[in-house]
Parts: C-alpha cells; structure tokens; sequence
C-alpha cells in the first residue's frame, strides 16, 4: 500500500511538472505568434471610432490576439486612443476619420479629452466624418467638431438640455422599518442622502445644479465654437423641444444633412478617389494600434505611470476597483525602481474606503521625498480620490473633472425590527462590555455609541482637512470653507487652488519629465498587462457578477441594484464618497 501512494504522489507530480511546462511552452508560443504577425494599416486609410464604447483609462489586451484575427486590445484605453489619433495625424496612410456617434460611453472629462484631440486632427487638414442614428447630446458634444456631421433620415438628435436625477430609499426603508443610523461630517455630503432624505436637501440641490449647469453651458459654448449658433439660440431650442427630427436638426444648424450610413460613405469614396464598387479601407482603433508604433519613448530613464480606476477598497480589491494594498505596493515599486524617475498617477474614483485612500497618500507622500509625483485627474476624483493626490507636487484636472467633496461618513443600520416584525427572527447573546456589540444591525445605537461614531468621523474629517491643506499649502479653515462633501469641477477647483493646472495625462507626463529633468524616457504603465497565466487560470476577460446583473436588469435597474450593493458595502466602515450615482442625462 505504502508503494501504491508512492508512485500515486510521484505521478501526480510529474503531471504537475509536464502541465506546467506545457504553460510555458504555450506562453512562449503565444509570444512568438503575436511577434510575429504583421498588421498594416494600408492605403487611404480611415480610423473608425466608436464612441458608443466605453473607454477605461488604461487598455486592456487580449493575450491570445497572436492564435486569431481579433485585435490585441479588447478595451481600447483612453490614453492610448489619444496617443493613436495623435500619430494618425501624421500617419500619411491615414486620410481620416470616421466617427460613430449614437451614444456615448464615456463621462464628461473624457469626453472632453477625445474633443480635444479630435480637434487637433483637424489642424492636419485631414477629414472627420461622424454619423449616428439617434445622437444623444453626450455624443453630440464630441461628434460637433467633426469635417461633416450626418444623421439618418428618420433618426433624431437629441437636444433637451441636462438632467441629474437621485434615487432615495428613505421611505422603502421606514416601510421595511430600517433605520439607516448615518453619521456624517460635511454638510455637502450627499453620498448618505439616499437612505435619510426623501428628496435633495438645498445644500446638495445647489452644487448639483451648479454642476449640471456648468456642464450644460459648456456644452452651448463648444457647440456655439464649431456650428455658429449663438448659444441664447441654442438654449431656446433646448427649452422649447424644437429639435424633434433629424431634419429639425438641420433646419437649425445642428448637423449638416439626413443621410444613410452608406451614403456617409459613398462621401467618404469620393473624397477618397475610390471607384463606386471598392471598399473604404475602414481601420478600427484596435487593428491600428497593431500596426503602428504609437507609444514613443526611447532612453533608460522611466516615468512611472499608475491608472487608479473605480471604487477605493480595502485590501487588494477586484478588476474594477482600486484596492489600498494592491496600489500602495505598486507605488512603492516606482519609487524603489531605480531607472523610474518621475511618478504619474491617474486616477477616476469617486472615493471609498478612507484607510485605504490613507495607505495611498501615505505612499505618494512617501515617494514624492525622492522623486516627482503628479496626478492626472480623470472623469471623478473626489472625496477618496481627492484624499490621497492632495500632497503630491502637481495637480492636472480637465475643466470637466468631478473633484472635492471633502468629507466623510459611515453607517451602522438598524435592522432589529425588520427581523422581529417581518421575519419573526430575534437576536440575543452576551458580552464583556457595555458597548462590545456597539456595530451591530440588530440593535440600535444608543447615545453614547452614536456620540462615539460622531467623534470619529469627527476626527478623521479633520484629519482629511489637514492633509489638504498641507498638500495645498492653505489655511484649514479655508479648506473647511470649501470642503463639507462639496464637489467642484475642475476649472473651479483650479480656481479654488484644489488643482494645479487645467489639462490632460499627456499634461501631466510632460510635467513629470520636467521636474526630473528628463528628455529622453519611456513610460512603465501599472498595472501590468495580464498574462497567459491569467487566461488559463480564469482571470481573463470573465463576465463579472455585475456585468451579468446589467445584463439581465438592464441600465436603470442595474443604477438601482448598484445603489443597494454599495449601501451593503459600507455597512460599518469609514467612508469619503461621492453621491452614489452621479449620471447626468
């Protein structure tokens, strides 16, 4: 028996031994394949660009584009979509672009950053052609600056103005008898709202409206830039629905003509010189950035460049989020790499967990005593997101970015009579203090426990306001006067002097290699791409539990569902928040 698990164990071994030579063979393979395969652009290029695609701040690849035809990004990342319409520019196989506008994907701040590189194509004097269905106004923003901007025959643009609407619980929860017990500190913090008011309060109402009609008016602003409408017109249009067809759209300017997709592109052959039977060489973005080398950089040196995207957890966190652990480390890679030397990070949060934002400011205060650090603020970077860049040496926010909201918060709700009175479940146990089940959903706070909670979010909002105002080199008072959870957008919060500088990444990058007096550098882009190991080890491209949950609900019910998994997930935690869904329509 003895000899039988001996040559069982040594079998097993030596499977484990031929699967794992086995991963590296194909991994190797893979690499080779992927070397190997040439993609060319060709002639009389356009790029096709879909903005109804969401674009992450960092590009997510495809390990295994090498076995099959499909692109080596699965996720085109902004900053490379940036860098890819920079080089097309120049790319004389590259005569234009087309630009699919149905929708779009992407906030406010990111769109903001595709217009303005699509304007700088435009200085080449190459064309852009955008074409949509039913053009929503987000899409529309970006779309305007295009060559010529085609809508169909029986579509629509829509042209009603901004909207942002909150979803409260306060009621359900009373029904349910479920006291959320918040306790919060900053008078703006609105991220609670939802589970104690049946409607916006007038603090939260007026910075929403603020923000609303900031975005609102850039919107008329640009639109005026580029299509010649006075924007006192174009609110009139907004106000009175007179945009209700495409052909209404034309009438007052907003486009330049009802065509169908192909006749865009019979356009597009013509000005092409194509004949009437040939196909448009129609690039997509990802089949581009296969062909040509857009990111450049040569030389030794490295600038480290960090992309922090998603909710601010504790621990490593999941795809999607930014975990303290897993971004603390990674900074603290950067900093010990020697031929790293400048830090970029770029981050689009709305905020979470503050002992993780902690972990993070502590580590770029860290980093920034050897090397530069600067921070590129996304589409949000507020409340968490804000916490741990307020000490770096240079700020870059875009005009449209969502930032502030200094101020934090933490829930314990009560869920006692919910149990007793609907499930006809009760609770009962024992205890060697007064207080020692202080956190628990069954039973409610009493006075001290409430004033002890107090105290805390008390001590920490402090906390948050004397990191800024080291960071920012201003009074704590003054940082107070414009903190209690408030959000700014960008160009205001360059004003108040929470931002250093208007601008984009590449901004940003550009700062970093000044201050470490560096020409000639490359980036090192964290995280680091996934492997061959992922994939075979099911970490690749899975459907997550939320994506799934989209699915089936579809987008308001998903808003709705996120709304109630995020209340879950801050049950007894400190948290410096946005509002929970800040989706302007």
């Amino acid at each position: 028996m003895r000899n039988f698990f001996k040559i069982f164990f040594a079998s097993l071994l030596a499977l484990f031994v031929f699967v794992l030579i086995g991963i590296f063979l194909l991994a190797g393979l893979i690499g080779t394949v992927s070397s190997s395969k040439e993609v060319e652009t060709g002639t009389k290029a356009v790029l096709f660009i879909d903005l109804k695609e969401t674009f992450p701040e960092q590009t997510q690849q495809n390990p295994v584009a090498g076995f099959s035809s499909g692109d080596v990004y699965d996720y085109t990342g902004l900053y490379d979509l940036i860098r890819m319409i920079r080089h097309a520019k120049a790319d004389s196989a590259v005569k234009g672009i087309y630009l699919k506008c149905d929708d779009n994907g992407n906030g406010f701040a990111t769109s903001e950053e595709l217009r303005n590189a699509l304007l700088d194509f435009r200085q080449s004097k190459k064309f852009i052609y955008a074409y949509g269905d039913v053009i929503s106004q987000r899409a529309y923003y970006v779309a305007n600056v295009a060559t010529k901007i085609y809508c169909n025959p029986i579509g629509s643009l829509d042209w009603r103005g901004y909207s942002f609407q909150s979803i409260f619980f306060k009621q359900a929860l009373e029904n349910l008898e479920i006291d959320p017990q918040v306790i919060y500190a900053g008078k703006f913090k609105s991220a609670t709202e939802p589970l104690r008011e049946e409607k916006m309060t007038e603090p939260n109402r007026l910075q929403s409206f603020e923000l609303v009609s900031y975005l609102y008016n850039r919107l008329l602003i640009k639109t005026q830039e580029v299509r010649g409408v006075d924007t006192a017109t174009l609110h009139a249009y907004a106000n009175n629905l007179s945009v209700n067809t495409a052909n209404d759209a034309v009438k007052y300017k907003l486009i330049d003509g009802v065509k169908y997709d192909d006749e865009v592109r019979e356009e597009i052959k013509q000005r092409l010189g194509l004949k009437k039977d040939a196909k448009i060489n129609m690039v997509p973005v990802g089949k581009y950035a296969m062909a040509v080398n857009f990111r450049k950089g040569k030389g030794k040196d490295r600038i480290a460049l960090i992309y922090a995207q998603g909710d601010i957890v504790d621990g490593k966190g999941e795809k999607g989020q930014i975990g303290g652990e897993t971004f603390k480390d990674l900074i603290r890679k950067a900093r010990l790499d020697k031929e790293v030397k400048a830090v970029v990070f770029r981050v689009n949060s709305g905020g979470g967990s503050v002992i993780a934002s902690e972990e993070m400011w502590r580590e770029l205060s860290v980093t920034r005593k050897e090397k530069p650090v600067v921070i590129s603020f996304g589409d949000v970077a507020a409340s968490g997101g804000y916490y741990l860049a307020c000490n770096a040496d240079s700020i870059f926010a875009q005009p449209s970015t969502i930032t502030g909201s200094i101020g934090v918060f933490t829930l314990v709700p009560n869920m006692q009579s919910f149990f007793k009175n609907r499930l006809g479940v009760t609770f009962d146990g024992v205890k060697t203090a007064e207080h020692a089940d202080a956190m628990s959903v069954v039973k409610p706070l009493n006075a001290v426990e409430r004033n002890y909670l107090q105290r805390m979010v008390d001590t920490i909002y402090q906390t948050f306001l004397t990191r800024v105002a080291n960071g920012r080199k201003l009074p704590v008072a003054v940082v107070d006067s414009m903190g209690q959870g408030r959000v700014w957008m960008g160009e205001k919060a360059l004003q108040l002097k929470l931002v250093d500088k208007l601008g984009n990444l590449q901004d940003a990058v550009d700062c970093a290699a000044r201050m470490a007096k560096i020409t000639d550098y490359r980036l090192k882009e964290y995280p680091e791409p996934q492997n061959i190991f992922d994939l075979i080890f099911g970490n690749y491209k899975k459907m997550t539990k939320a994506e799934a949950i989209r699915e089936e609900l579809g987008d308001e019910g998903f808003k709705i569902y996120h709304s109630i998994r995020r209340i879950k997930q801050l049950m007894g935690s400190i948290q410096a928040r946005i509002p929970f869904e800040f989706s302007v329509e």
